[in-house]
């Protein structure tokens, strides 16, 4: 049996040799996704839509540097060290109402744009609607896409409701202490919020030069994961790695013969400017490719629903 460690060993482990969570930089986390979606849209098949997200995004950072969301007490991150549990736990958190407020930011913004789509303006509209008349259908919408449900789910207004949670757990990881997160978590989920990774990307630079890391959907937080193994069921014989020739090797597909599922993989050595979500975003054709050959994808880009309605 594993010894869970109290907070005090914790707190004098070295954690130094490889940094195991890398929490987000709320100065510049959306800001910089944006950047990554707007370089990206030039000469894409799906500009359109990589540029309507890249608004969003902006607005997200825009909310993200006025939100204070009420964070976890000492019990409850102490009973989460003691179980080793993510402490800001998506699924069942008590959320704030405020959270709603920043959707209405959002599509109050997206909807002053520049060239935004009719069908995402009226999208925005009745959003905008039910944050006012109807909150109790956003709570279920919200509560659906934080526990990736594969049906009835609005596949047009889930990125919006999942960038007002993103913004809201974003500003808990980035106030959170890395020190209070207990050292053992479960495989494959963020260590901060559970929930389940977009893609990982292979670092460079300091402490995290050639280090693969797991990209939270949610929180933006990432975490350590050794490389060459499967990011959903562990296995390390089956996995192999997908690309379409001709296009960037910065991005892959991380299959796994064990469990036929797939997710991404980038490489910071081979573009500096990678992005887990937009770079996940932008190259659906990979996605394409390896449905056909027969995997799943492991989880979803939050911008973009997979989800199907009823």
């Amino acid at each position: 049996m594993q010894r869970i460690l109290p907070r005090g060993e914790i707190e004098a482990l070295d954690h130094n040799v490889i940094p195991r969570v890398s929490l987000p930089d709320r100065a510049s986390v959306f800001a910089t996704r944006a950047a990554r979606l707007r370089q990206l849209a030039v000469d894409s098949p799906v500009a359109d839509y990589l540029l309507l997200m890249a608004q969003l995004v902006d607005a997200q950072q825009g909310a993200l540097k006025d939100c204070a969301a009420p964070g976890a007490s000492e019990d409850s991150v102490a009973l989460a060290q003691a179980h080793g549990m993510p402490p800001l736990q998506a699924v069942g958190w008590p959320r704030d109402p405020m959270w709603r407020g920043i959707l209405a930011r959002l599509v109050d913004e997206v909807s002053r744009g520049k060239n935004v789509p009719a069908e995402a303006i009226e999208v925005c509209a009745a959003l905008r609607r039910a944050v006012d008349e109807d909150p109790e259908s956003l709570e279920d919408l919200a509560e659906a896409v934080l526990s990736e449900q594969d049906q009835g789910v609005d596949g047009a207004a889930a990125p919006f409701v999942m960038a007002a949670l993103q913004v809201y757990w974003t500003d808990l990881a980035s106030r959170f202490d890395d020190k209070q997160l207990p050292v053992v978590s479960p495989f494959g989920v963020c260590p901060v919020c559970a929930s389940l990774p977009v893609a990982s990307v292979v670092r460079v630079g300091g402490q995290y030069e050639g280090y693969r890391y797991l990209c939270c959907s949610l929180c933006a937080t990432q975490w350590h994961m050794v490389r060459v193994k499967c990011t959903h069921c562990e296995d390390v014989e089956a996995v192999a790695y997908q690309s379409i020739d001709g296009r960037s090797p910065a991005i892959k597909a991380e299959t796994c013969d064990h469990c036929h599922t797939y997710r991404k993989i980038f490489y910071q050595d081979k573009d500096l400017y990678v992005e887990p979500v937009a770079d996940d975003l932008a190259s659906l054709m990979l996605d394409v490719l390896v449905g056909e050959a027969g995997y799943s994808r492991a989880s979803g880009n939050p911008l973009l629903w997979h989800g199907t309605e009823e």
